[in-house]
């Protein structure tokens, strides 16, 4: 992007900003020397901009300024921990709608990306559009086995539009960077890099189709969640051609009601479909607003209705370590356990190990503890989390990006549960669930199925595992590994490892144990059978299991 343009772009943003008074909103900041020079060659805003909230103000603004802004201010109103509550509220109504292109241009790129022409792809191809969004838009067709789909189609020069905004963003998060107080904690640099990898994902409609049809797999058949066919042979990088289907929007409730929908009945189902899919798919609709999510307007289906999901742009996944602290702090939250979130929290590796548990324990309490005493339905387990990453952040909380995004679906399938419900009990919904799907996952027989799927890996390090554990043990009776260590934090491990020794022996015997016990159970054939697995496999298994027990950590 060349200087003159990026100034020129700039001074546009410039002229917006005063036009919605939303100068104010900089103070403290180098941009407001320069916002100050230019109001008087800025028309003063309309009677009617004035009136409204700052947080209406902002959301228009960002409207007019084109898609890359739209979705700065999505990711922007996830970051409860950084914007006032009520901008927010504002920034989660940004819909990112605006004027179509015209539909004989959408039929040209169709024709381009396919590589051939229209009546050939299609037996009916509709040039009006369905829908308009700042990134595609979408047109109804029909193919010529009789199948009804629609056709979403990038927007032509889409891609040089956001790399231009990206790089504007990219300068400005740099100077707030270097200039900002607060700087370490916003971490804005990050929060463009997030922006970046959002539209990426989005500008290639073969990846939506990917994600479509792995979610598809996970609910094939369900009664709780439809996932539309992707037509693949109708598919590439800048055209997505999917099955069209007819539903309700989720928040439309008069045409709910009309249908005869059981509206509490769904509400807990969408709870328990997103819980679902975090904790047992690993693989969560991460753009799960109203728009995005309908309701099956099939009549048979009054009284036990099921959601349909649109648009998988975005989807979220999260690693197997934070998967289980994840669990295991919305577990803690729901027992009311503050030691326990405090001790998550620092084993996560989401907070710096020096931190005084007692501490962030007592933060905790102080955060939870008002909200039990208002009924369950009026809990919102999203603002617990919201609240706790805030005040964590006091104590060196480091944001972690997927969790922001897990965040963000967490607030939007609350805010549909409770317009569908306003009385859904949240936390009784989730709790059982939740539960189930942990014994589920950590059970023996799960715990077996993982160490036969590993078993090639196991045995082929197997051998070197002796000979690690005897130089690791040399180490520390000879005291060279303390020399070694050069991080503050390590330090002050080492300083406690009295303390630590039996639980070290006893992970290190309970491991290998384990590893033996994988080792006999692809080897011996002979012998003792209980359950199909050999009984010395048993022995082992169970013995490493109590050692490992013996060393995990007590609250």
């Amino acid at each position: 992007m060349s200087s003159l343009k990026a100034a020129l772009r700039a001074s546009r943003i410039g002229r917006v900003l005063l036009r919605y008074r939303l100068d104010d909103l900089l103070d403290d900041t180098p941009a407001e020397r320069w916002l100050k020079l230019a109001r008087p060659f800025v028309p003063s805003a309309s009677a009617e901009i004035a009136a409204l909230p700052r947080g209406a103000r902002l959301r228009l603004a960002l409207q007019e300024l084109g898609p890359i802004f739209v979705k700065f201010g999505q990711i922007l109103s996830t970051r409860r921990d950084l914007i006032p509550p009520d901008v927010a509220e504002e920034l989660t109504l940004l819909q990112d709608k605006v004027r179509p292109f015209d539909g004989q241009t959408a039929r040209r790129l169709v024709e381009q990306s396919l590589g051939r022409d229209i009546d050939d792809a299609f037996a009916a191809f509709d040039t009006a559009p369905l829908a308009s969004a700042s990134i595609a838009q979408v047109h109804a067709a029909v193919l010529h086995d009789g199948r009804d789909v629609v056709v979403k189609v990038l927007r032509p020069q889409v891609e040089k539009q956001i790399a231009a905004d990206i790089a504007l963003l990219k300068s400005a998060a740099a100077v707030v960077d270097r200039a900002h107080p607060n700087a370490d904690k916003i971490r804005p640099r990050e929060i463009v890099s997030e922006i970046e990898t959002t539209l990426a994902a989005e500008l290639d409609l073969q990846r939506e189709g990917a994600n479509a049809s792995v979610m598809r797999r996970f609910w094939q058949d369900s009664d709780d969640l439809y996932i539309p066919e992707i037509v693949w042979t109708h598919t590439s990088e800048r055209v997505l051609t999917i099955e069209r289907v007819h539903g309700i929007p989720s928040d439309d409730i008069v045409a709910l009601d009309r249908a005869g929908v059981d509206r509490k009945a769904l509400a807990a189902k969408g709870v328990r479909v997103f819980y679902t899919q975090v904790f047992r798919d690993n693989f969560f609709h991460a753009d799960a607003h109203a728009g995005n999510i309908w309701v099956d307007a099939d009549p048979g289906r009054r009284e036990d209705p099921r959601f349909i999901a649109l648009d998988f742009g975005i989807v979220g996944q999260l690693s197997a370590q934070d998967q289980y602290y994840l669990a295991e702090n919305f577990m803690a939250i729901f027992n009311k356990d503050y030691r326990r979130i405090a001790e998550l929290h620092v084993e996560a590796g989401w907070m710096p190990a020096t931190v005084r548990i007692d501490e962030l324990e007592a933060a905790a309490r102080a955060i939870c503890e008002p909200y039990f005493t208002r009924p369950l339905s009026e809990i919102s387990l999203a603002e617990v989390l919201v609240k706790l990453f805030r005040t964590a952040q006091k104590y060196g909380l480091t944001l972690q990006p997927q969790l922001i995004l897990l965040q963000k679906t967490l607030l939007n399938i609350e805010g549909v549960g409770r317009q569908l419900d306003p009385q859904l009990d949240i936390w009784a919904v989730a709790k059982p669930v939740l539960e189930k799907i942990l014994i589920r996952r950590y059970s023996p027989r799960n715990v077996v199925r993982e160490l036969r799927k590993r078993l090639p890996e196991i045995m082929t390090h197997t051998p070197e595992m002796p000979r690690l554990v005897h130089g690791w043990l040399k180490q520390q009776v000879e005291g060279r590994h303390e020399m070694e260590i050069r991080s503050k934090e390590l330090v002050e491990l080492v300083q406690s490892l009295h303390k630590l020794q039996r639980r070290a022996v006893f992970a290190i015997l309970g491991s290998a144990l384990l590893i033996a016990a994988a080792v006999l159970y692809g080897l011996e054939a002979g012998g003792p059978h209980l359950l199909s697995v050999p009984a010395s496999a048993w022995i082992a298994g169970l013995g490493g299991l109590w050692a490992l027990i013996a060393a995990w950590p007590r609250r």
